[in-house]
């Protein structure tokens, strides 16, 4: 199976960083790329992987982060224009 997209957006930088942490200690995922707005005060973190892997992580950050999520998704099999997007997201920090 190809590449799957979880989206968790979480109200602060200390939030969004305790969340990926958990996802990354969960499960067999990686970070893909994250939005910052409002100054920190909204986070999105986009991470990748597996479907199964990308579902039990965002699923646990959801439980046992310090704050609860604003929002949450999964993307199985992401259509080409999004994968674009997350890409040109991750360039403005990634190195390829």
């Amino acid at each position: 199976m190809g590449i799957s997209y979880g989206f968790l957006e979480i109200s602060g930088v200390a939030a969004a960083l305790d969340a990926l942490d958990i996802m990354c200690k969960t499960a067999d995922v990686e970070l893909a790329s994250w939005e910052r707005k409002l100054g920190g005060r909204l986070v999105t973190l986009i991470i990748q992987g597996e479907l199964a892997a990308v579902a039990q992580a965002v699923e646990t950050a959801c439980r046992k982060g310090i704050r609860h999520p604003v929002s949450h998704g999964l993307l199985a099999s992401p259509h080409p224009e999004i994968v674009r997007l997350v890409q040109q997201s991750a360039a403005r920090w990634k190195k390829t």
